[in-house]
C-alpha cells in the first residue's frame, strides 16, 4: 500500500495545477483496491491530457485525473441525466469542482458533446460498461461507442474497466453487474477501434465470478479487467 501511495504522490505532484480538487479520506482509503497510479499509466494520462471521465459516479477518478493533467490539461466529466439522478449528491460535488476558480474540470451531459468533437486524448469509463446494456439495446450501446470514437482525436484511447464475468456474454449484466470481457472487446472493435492492450492490475483470480459485485464477500475485491482501445 505504501508503494501505491508513493507512486500516486509522484504522479499527482508533477502538474502545476494551482488548486487541485481535494481528495476526501474515503477516496484515499480506496487507493489500494483501485490502483490509481497503475491506471493513470495504463490509460496514458499525463500533464496536458484531455480526458473524458464518463459516468464518474462519486468523482474518484475525476479528482485523480484533474490533478494528473494539470493546468494544461482538461477533465470532461460526462454525466448523463440518468447518472445525475442516480448519483445526485456526488454529482453536486463534481459540479462544484467544475465551478471552482481555475478548475480544469468541465461537465457535459453526453459523450457526443459537440464542443469536444475530435478533441479528446482519452475517454475513460470504470465499472459502468455493463450497465449500458441494462435498459439499452445493442444498437444504442454501439451508438455510444461510436460517439466516443467521434470525440477522440486520431490516435486517442478508449479505456474501459469493469467487473469480469468470463464466458457469460451479456447474461450477468443485470444479475451480477458484471460482463464478459470478450463481449466488450468485440463490441468496441466493431465500433471502429483497435484493441491496444490490457492491464492485470485489478485482476483477482480468487474471485469466483458468481457473486453480485455488491456482495460483502467480493465488494471492492472483484476480478476486474482493464482494456485500452485506440482510434486509428
Amino acid at each position: 500500500m505504501r508503494l501505491i501511495a508513493t507512486a500516486l504522490a509522484l504522479v499527482l505532484a508533477a502538474p502545476a495545477l494551482a488548486a487541485p480538487p481535494v481528495r476526501p479520506a474515503e477516496d484515499a482509503a480506496r487507493d489500494a483496491d483501485r490502483k490509481p497510479a497503475d491506471m493513470l499509466a495504463f490509460a496514458k494520462i499525463a500533464p496536458g491530457t484531455v480526458v473524458a471521465d464518463i459516468i464518474p459516479g462519486g468523482g474518484y477518478f475525476t479528482r485523480v485525473f484533474a490533478a494528473a493533467v494539470g493546468d494544461t490539461g482538461k477533465v470532461v466529466a460526462v454525466i448523463p441525466p440518468q447518472a445525475r439522478a442516480a448519483y445526485a449528491e456526488p454529482t453536486k460535488a463534481i459540479d462544484a469542482m467544475a465551478a471552482a476558480p481555475g478548475s480544469n474540470i468541465v461537465v457535459v451531459a453526453t459523450p457526443a458533446d459537440p464542443a469536444w468533437l475530435g478533441k479528446l486524448d482519452v475517454a475513460w469509463t470504470a465499472q459502468n460498461y455493463h450497465d449500458m446494456h441494462n435498459g439499452q439495446t445493442p444498437e444504442q450501446v454501439m451508438g455510444f461507442n461510436k460517439a466516443v470514437f467521434a470525440e477522440l482525436k486520431s490516435g486517442g484511447y478508449y479505456v474501459i474497466v469493469d467487473h469480469a464475468a468470463p464466458g457469460t456474454g451479456l447474461d450477468a449484466t443485470k444479475t451480477l453487474h458484471r460482463i464478459d470481457p470478450a463481449t466488450v472487446k468485440a463490441e468496441v472493435v466493431a465500433a471502429g477501434f483497435t484493441f491496444d492492450g490490457e492491464s492485470s492490475a485489478l485482476a483477482n483470480p480468487a474471485d469466483p465470478h458468481t457473486a453480485i459485485v455488491f456482495d460483502p464477500s467480493v465488494r471492492g475485491k472483484t476480478d476486474q479487467f482493464a482494456y485500452r482501445f485506440r482510434k486509428p
